[in-house]
């Protein structure tokens, strides 16, 4: 990959490449705007639509209304959004701190193990029991098996 980049720069593709990447958006919000525009004009229509049939009034308080619904429906739905994705973020960062006591466990492990006292024959089963929680932890199942 690093090759074909090198070689890309060298032969002048890159310049090609972001001249067609310019035209490209430049078209792109050229259509974006064009979009908008016919989307103005069907509101637009459909408000003329309503006007007819129920009054002037009446069609711009519905539309001034649903507007508003439609912006509030967005708004809770960010929210919620953004309350998931905390709680994910939240969730991951545990689950690292896991990882990181069990890289770190491990780690240790080896000079733990070669010690002789009494530290070193505890540490084994401490070490066992320490890593038991972590793996239960992260497999996010239940340790006996049910369902509830």
């Amino acid at each position: 990959m690093l090759a074909r980049l090198l070689a890309s720069v060298a032969t002048g593709e890159v310049s090609a490449s972001l001249k067609r990447a310019r035209v490209a958006s430049m078209f792109y919000a050229l259509a974006a705007f064009l979009g908008l525009f016919g989307i103005g004009f069907l509101v637009l229509a459909g408000f003329i639509a309503a006007a007819d049939e129920w009054g002037t009034l009446e069609a711009a308080l519905g539309f001034g209304l649903g507007f508003v619904a439609m912006a509030l429906v967005v708004l809770v739905s960010l929210r919620i959004w953004t309350r998931a994705e905390q709680r994910r973020a939240r969730e991951r960062r545990v689950s690292d701190a896991g990882v990181l006591a069990g890289t770190a466990a491990l780690t240790l492990l080896p000079s733990l193990l070669s010690r002789t006292g009494k530290f070193g024959a505890l540490a084994l089963p401490v070490l066992v029991a320490v890593g038991y929680a972590i793996y239960r932890e992260n497999s996010g199942g239940d340790p006996d098996g049910d369902a509830g």
